[in-house]
C-alpha cells in the first residue's frame, strides 16, 4: 500500500496535469509528438510510482491473475465473431503493418494504456468522487474522449473503458486487460474500414490522415 497520504487537491491537480499532458501530445504534429511522448509517459509513470504501491496494488502482480484469465478467451471469441461478421459484410482487410515488431509494440502500448487508465486516472477518481460507479463512468469517458475526433474509436473505447475499469475493480490485475485490449484493438483495425478509423489515429494525426499512411 502507499506510504504517502494523498490529498484531494493533489489528486485533482495530478488528474488535470496527466490528462492535459496526454491530450496535448495527441494534438501535436507528429514530429513534436515523438519528442514529447517519452516525457509525458515518464512523467505519468513517476507520479504513479511516487505513491510507493506494490506490484499487486498496481495490478502487475499475481493477485487476481488466474481469476481474470477468462477475459482473454472472451476477447478472442468476440474478435472471432467480429472477423466473421466483417468478412460477411465485406469490410475485413489486413493490417497496414502486420509484422511482429509492429503488433508486439502495439500490444505493449495497450498494456501501458491500461496502467494509465487504472493506476493513474481511476485511482484518483475513486478518491475524488462519491461513488465507485461514478469513478468508473468518468474514467471511461476520459479514456474515450482522448480518442477524439476518431468517432468510431471513441465509441468503442467508451464501452471498453467502462468495462475494463469495472473488471479491474473486481480482479485488480492488468495483464489480461492489457492483452485483451491489444487483441480487440487489432480486431477493430481489420474489421472496421480504414476510411472510418484512419489506422486508429487520434487527434491531429486523424485529421491529417491520408489513405496508405502507417498506423496500428
Amino acid at each position: 500500500m502507499s506510504n504517502v497520504a494523498p490529498s484531494r487537491t493533489r489528486d485533482l491537480l495530478e488528474l488535470i496535469l496527466g490528462y492535459g499532458a496526454i491530450v496535448c501530445v495527441i494534438w501535436l504534429p507528429e514530429h513534436l509528438q515523438r519528442l514529447a511522448s517519452p516525457f509525458v509517459l515518464a512523467l505519468t509513470l513517476l507520479i504513479v510510482l511516487e505513491r510507493r504501491q506494490g506490484r499487486d496494488d498496481l495490478g502487475f502482480g499475481s493477485r487476481g491473475l488466474i481469476a481474470s484469465l477468462w477475459i482473454l478467451p472472451a476477447a478472442l471469441a468476440l474478435s472471432a465473431l467480429s472477423v466473421f461478421v466483417a468478412a460477411k459484410a465485406g469490410t475485413l482487410h489486413p493490417l497496414y503493418k502486420g509484422d511482429f515488431a509492429h503488433i508486439s509494440g502495439y500490444v505493449l502500448w495497450t498494456i501501458y494504456q491500461q496502467f494509465l487508465l487504472q493506476d493513474y486516472f481511476m485511482a484518483r477518481l475513486l478518491r475524488l468522487l462519491s461513488s465507485e460507479s461514478a469513478a468508473v463512468t468518468v474514467a471511461g469517458v476520459l479514456f474515450a474522449t482522448a480518442h477524439l475526433p476518431n468517432l468510431t474509436l471513441t465509441a468503442a473505447t467508451l464501452v471498453w473503458g467502462i468495462v475494463s475499469c469495472a473488471l479491474f475493480r473486481r480482479y485488480r490485475n492488468l495483464w489480461a486487460l492489457g492483452l485483451a485490449q491489444g487483441l480487440l484493438g487489432l480486431c477493430f483495425a481489420i474489421c472496421v474500414p480504414d476510411a472510418l478509423h484512419h489506422h486508429l489515429r487520434v487527434g491531429l494525426g486523424y485529421l491529417r490522415y491520408r489513405g496508405g499512411q502507417a498506423g496500428p
